[in-house]
């Protein structure tokens, strides 16, 4: 083999895989938000859990993908581990379609199909058409480098010491633990069996050595998942564990059948002379009668992932984060699915602490109570923690190329949790006034306790509005705003109450003050409240 054709391997195996990532990335951009919203809402019927597995994972051209996608929806809440099951099964279906596309003989045209993608790209200036692009000319690139390998490889037909190396995955484990270790550290299952395929479409490996390779394959896809889990709750990692047992318990399967059987000899006549193909067939029938077998065993799956993974995740409490998986900002295809889901989940929670102080801060000022201020201060240290942490991710997630409306809602979430900061912010000051109320022995009259009660109802009703769903802002922001307005009507109203009773005499200096102080603090809970409101809103328009 010539030092050119090494340059010539080297330059096919880089086209590929950026040509598989382009293809990859592009359908995602196109259909990606969708595939997200068909997996929020998919139920617990096994079967149409595994042809939506499937389908996405077909459309995306990733399982890794896919299955990181189920990790965080897993992770936030959003999916149970029983639904993931039937996910999982069909992603590892859906995988299969890459190596059928390689096993078409397209080679002659695929130039012409790279054209016509970047001229999409370069000479239309529209989204949509961009990312049809980016599918043309990434598969047409793709195939342009699967062929570069292939003529590359050629003279290694006649190399003895590269023939004595592949005949050494004739050794079933050995070319399993090949297959597990070269896939885990491309991390793509459908380039490293597209790269199979070129091997042993050139000749340089048999088929009956290939697919020992090719089984080892589907164990180390299993990495970008793992990888991804890192973090995550508890659930979220027996989502890996289930794809990491229905790949090993495939791979033993059919091992025995091909070392006990003429498994390979079956599979290559159904494409007599096609070694690409018979690969592809080869990929195809493991996964789908790999998935036949375990479908009455899925609920054994989830519990067996219970029993490796027991236990429950930590209760919530302290200073830390539950949804985000920073594992998930490295801008791999697939993670962008789950950065929306993940901040979502984190930024709710941090909205329910700050109502939850809100409330305990009109207790302790109505109350005079000191004893709430500790609690109060505890849980507005975990605001200010997750707003940093999630501003942190959030800025993480942007530097990588999101779609331009997934940036956007990460935008609208980096102001949201700002907001929810500041609200915490007065909650800690309507608190913190009781000391001094305390100390000053400070009476309430009848007519300022019915205020406060008043107060605090409407700070529940504006906090308990905030609803973060897409679907549904457009139409709270109405209710928002009206409540907002009743807000600023209250504090004027209430104002002016409290200048007749200081007139009267009725209150005293240091009560006065403070309940003004107060008033502002309501008055602004609002105005935070309406900007958040708005940010759901242009999420729900965008």
């Amino acid at each position: 083999m010539k030092i050119t054709d090494v340059f010539s391997l080297l330059g096919g195996l880089a086209l590929f895989l950026y040509g598989m990532q382009m293809m990859s990335a592009g359908m995602e951009a196109a259909a990606g938000n969708k595939m997200k919203n068909i997996l929020e809402k998919i139920t617990s019927n096994r079967f149409l859990g595994i042809a939506v597995g499937a389908g996405i994972t077909a459309v995306i051209q990733s399982s890794s993908a896919t299955t990181v996608m189920v990790v965080g929806f897993v992770n936030s809440g959003m999916m149970t581990l029983r639904q993931a099951v039937w996910i999982i099964m069909g992603a590892n279906i859906g995988t299969t379609i890459t190596g059928q596309l390689i096993a078409l003989d397209v080679g002659v045209i695929a130039p012409v199909i790279a054209f016509t993608g970047v001229a999409l790209i370069v000479f239309i200036k529209n989204q949509k058409v961009h990312n049809i692009g980016s599918i043309l000319g990434g598969l047409g690139i793709l195939f342009i480098g699967m062929q570069m390998m292939s003529d590359a490889m050629m003279p290694l037909r006649d190399s003895q010491s590269f023939i004595s190396i592949m005949t050494r995955f004739t050794n079933p484990l050995v070319g399993i633990l090949a297959g597990a270790a070269f896939t885990s550290i491309i991390q793509s299952s459908s380039a490293s069996v597209g790269i199979l395929q070129v091997l042993a479409g050139s000749g340089v490996i048999p088929f009956s050595s290939a697919i020992f390779v090719l089984f080892g394959q589907n164990i180390g896809t299993c990495i970008t998942a793992l990888i991804a889990s890192i973090g995550t709750s508890k659930n979220a990692k027996r989502t890996t564990i289930i794809h990491l047992t229905f790949n090993i318990i495939g791979t033993a399967i059919f091992t025995i059948l091909a070392v006990c059987f003429p498994l390979a000899d079956a599979v290559a006549g159904l494409t007599p002379g096609n070694t690409i193909a018979q690969i592809a067939n080869m990929h195809t029938i493991f996964n789908i009668v790999t998935t036949i077998i375990l479908v009455p065993f899925g609920g054994l799956l989830a519990s067996f992932s219970e029993h490796v993974l027991p236990g429950k995740d930590k209760d919530d409490s302290g200073t830390s984060v539950m949804y985000l998986n920073d594992k998930a900002a490295n801008g791999r295809i697939g993670f962008s699915a789950i950065f929306i889901e993940q901040v979502k989940k984190e930024t709710e929670r941090m909205l329910e602490m700050a109502h939850s102080n809100i409330n305990k801060g009109f207790d302790a000022f109505y109350n005079k109570d000191t004893s709430l201020i500790k609690e109060v201060e505890k849980k507005e240290e975990s605001i200010d923690y997750l707003n940093k942490e999630i501003s942190n991710y959030i800025s993480k997630a942007l530097s990588h190329d999101l779609v331009e409306r997934e940036s956007h809602i990460m935008s609208c979430y980096f102001k949201i949790v700002g907001n929810i900061e500041r609200i915490g912010d007065h909650a800690m000051n309507i608190c913190g006034y009781s000391e001094i109320l305390q100390a000053k022995d400070v009476m309430f009259s009848e007519e300022e306790k019915t205020e406060l009660k008043s107060m605090k109802e409407t700070c529940e009703e504006l906090l308990g509005g905030l609803v973060f769903s897409e679907g549904e802002s457009v139409e709270n922001l109405t209710k928002i705003a009206g409540i907002e307005q009743k807000i600023d009507d209250m504090t004027e109203k209430y104002r002016n109450n409290m200048l007749v009773r200081m007139k009267e005499s009725r209150c005293s200096e240091e009560g006065c003050i403070l309940y003004s102080e107060m008033l502002t603090d309501f008055e602004r809970i609002g105005d935070h409240a309406l900007n958040i409101s708005q940010e759901l809103m242009s999420m729900a328009l965008s």
